[in-house]
């Protein structure tokens, strides 16, 4: 076999599990748009709050401690324990749907039936207000998450890192995980919108939402479940970029690369999300493969945008959208 062929393989792996890592991100924006109609600015944004938030209790710190310390003048950090992964996972997952019922508490209870660019206006706001709490919450500085996945391309090169696959090339063993925890996470989610009663619930709105109204399901509980879910995905997604380059506040960037991944995948298609994801890590790690000899190294910061644009051209809603016909 050619080593040629052979590094495109180890290419195209690596593309996969990498599409997977945008995948999670993009998740979590389908989930919201398909039961509002919003598109949520803040996911990315999310996933850095979770990641911070998760950081912050196992390392036992108090929270709004550097406020504390330049109001009052005290030396405030730390409780003087560490929380376990264990307990640390569920206590973010508490504070994630928290999070949920005061967004639907203060945002999205008076925004109804308000034009989709106000919502999105409202996404932003979202944002940068989360940003913001996470800096005087957790602090500015970049915090090392460990949840026991194997450390990312930014540790050490070594065999706990990666994963052999033979023939001579290497695949990201954290990213392996990420795609078999992103597996599993799109097996429950399909799980639970077929076979139980609020996923049913949530697809009801997310097809027409009057309709839902009129037999009796409440919108303000579906809008708490999709965020709280949203909120779960954006955890996940928080500790694995987290454990791969550390937590730090451009890990709220990653929604950028969620961007191309919704228009392939189409907005409202949750497995839209994962193949969307997948064609976009393969195609930038083959694109840059055979491409960067020729026009240059970098080709992977504007090639998703690139393909995402030939689609907008060609396919607006997606390879698993729904078109849209409005009658005038």
């Amino acid at each position: 076999m050619s080593d040629t062929l052979l590094f495109a393989m180890e290419a195209t792996l690596n593309g996969l599990t990498a599409g997977v890592m945008y995948a999670l991100v993009a998740l979590g924006f389908v989930l919201i748009f398909k039961a509002s109609g919003i598109f949520n600015f803040a996911q990315g944004v999310m996933a850095l709050f979770a990641a911070l938030t998760l950081v912050g209790f196992q390392s036992g710190q108090i929270p709004f401690s550097h406020l504390i310390n330049a109001m009052f003048g005290t030396r405030l950090h730390h409780f003087g324990w560490n929380m376990p992964t264990l307990l640390a996972i569920p206590a973010t997952v508490l504070v994630m749907i928290l999070l949920a019922v005061l967004v639907e508490r203060f945002i999205l209870k008076h925004l109804v039936n308000q034009e989709p660019i106000i919502l999105f206006m409202a996404t932003i706001g979202l944002a940068y207000f989360l940003e913001g709490v996470g800096d005087i919450m957790w602090g500015a500085e970049v915090k090392a998450l460990d949840v026991g996945l194997p450390k990312g391309m930014s540790g050490a090169v070594d065999d706990a890192t990666f994963a052999w696959f033979g023939y001579g090339f290497y695949i990201d063993r954290l990213e392996i995980w990420a795609a078999g925890i992103a597996a599993l996470l799109v097996a429950a989610l399909t799980v639970f919108s077929q076979y139980t009663k609020q996923g049913r619930a949530l697809r009801a709105v997310a097809d027409d939402h009057q309709a839902a109204l009129s037999v009796g399901i409440s919108l303000r509980f579906i809008w708490v479940l999709t965020w709280s879910i949203a909120g779960i995905v954006a955890l996940v997604a928080g500790i694995m970029w987290g454990s791969k380059s550390g937590v730090q506040f451009s890990l709220s960037l990653i929604a950028l690369k969620a961007l191309p991944v919704l228009i392939l995948g189409g907005f409202t298609s949750i497995p839209g999300a994962i193949v969307g994801g997948l064609i976009i890590g393969v195609g930038e790690k083959l694109f840059d493969f055979f491409m960067s000899p020729i026009i240059g190294g970098a080709t992977e910061n504007w090639f998703a945008y690139m393909l995402a644009l030939v689609f907008l051209l060609f396919r607006p809603q997606g390879l698993f959208g729904e078109r849209i016909i409005e009658r005038v």
